[in-house]
C-alpha cells in the first residue's frame, strides 16, 4: 500500500468517490495508485510534460498490477486529455503562474469535467481570483504544514459559481486566504497568519532604516497592505 504525505493524503480526500481522475503533473503517480488501492476511483489518466517522472510512475504502476486502470500520457497540462474523459482534475505541486497557464490553454477540457482540485505553490490569490472569474464555485479547502511549509489546497466545481456573487467573492482576503478556511477558522490558517505577521513587521522595521526612495516607499506600501490583510483575517478568530 503506498503511503502519501501530508499534503498528498489531504489532496487524494478531496477526490470524489467513483469518478475517473486526471492527475496532471503525476510525477511518481501515488495519488491515482493510492486511491486505486484505496478503491475510491474507477481509473485515472496520470499525465507529465516529463518523460522521466513518467516513466518512474508507470513503473510503480506495473509493479503494483495497476496498469489496466491507470493510464500514463506525456501531456503538457491537459492537452492530451479529451473532453469530459475526466471527471475529476488535480493540479497541484507546482507554481500558481503555471497553473494558471494550464487552466487558460486548457479551458474547455477542464471545463468539461466534474470537479477541479487545485494546490498552488504560489500566487494563490490569483489563482482563486481566476476561479471567480471563470464561474468556477469553489466547494472545500484545507491547509497544511509539512516540512517547514505551508500549502494550500481547494476543491471547485466548473460553471456553478454565479456572476451575481462576482464582486464579493473578489475580495482580496478571501483570494488570498480562503472564505472556507477563515469561515472554518483553520488552525493552520492562523498558525500561517500569524508567522506572516511577524514576518512583514519585520521587513517594515527593516524598510524605516533604509533611505527613503520611490521604490523603498512602495515597498512599504505593499508590505502594509499584505500586513493589514492579514489582521483583517486574523479577526476570524476573535
Amino acid at each position: 500500500m503506498v503511503k502519501l504525505s501530508k499534503r498528498l493524503t489531504l489532496l487524494s480526500r478531496m477526490v470524489t468517490e467513483g469518478y475517473v481522475l486526471a492527475d496532471v503533473g503525476t510525477d511518481h503517480g501515488y495519488i491515482p495508485i493510492y486511491l486505486l488501492q484505496q478503491k475510491k476511483i474507477r481509473k485515472a489518466i496520470a499525465m507529465d510534460v516529463a518523460e522521466g517522472p513518467l516513466l518512474r510512475a508507470k513503473e510503480h504502476i506495473a509493479q503494483l498490477g495497476l496498469g489496466g486502470y491507470i493510464e500514463t500520457r506525456i501531456s503538457d497540462g491537459v492537452l492530451s486529455l479529451g473532453m469530459g474523459e475526466a471527471d475529476s482534475i488535480l493540479i497541484a505541486g507546482m507554481g500558481g503562474g503555471l497553473i494558471l497557464k494550464i487552466l487558460w490553454e486548457g479551458k474547455p477540457v477542464i471545463e468539461s469535467g466534474k470537479e477541479l482540485i487545485l494546490q498552488p505553490q504560489s500566487e494563490i490569490g490569483r489563482v482563486r481570483e481566476y476561479l471567480y472569474r471563470h464561474g468556477y464555485k469553489i466547494t472545500g479547502e484545507n491547509m497544511v504544514r509539512e516540512d517547514g511549509k505551508y500549502y494550500q489546497m481547494f476543491s471547485c466545481v466548473p460553471k456553478e459559481g454565479a456572476d451575481r456573487e462576482f464582486m464579493h467573492r473578489q475580495d482580496p482576503l478571501y483570494c488570498r486566504y480562503g472564505r472556507l478556511l477563515l469561515s472554518q477558522r483553520h488552525p493552520v490558517l492562523k498558525d500561517y497568519l500569524l508567522y506572516m505577521g511577524k514576518q512583514y513587521k519585520t521587513i517594515l522595521e527593516n524598510l524605516k532604516k533604509q533611505q527613503e526612495t520611490t521604490a523603498i516607499c512602495e515597498r512599504r506600501k505593499q508590505i502594509e497592505r499584505e500586513l493589514g490583510l492579514v489582521e483583517q483575517a486574523l479577526e476570524y478568530w476573535r
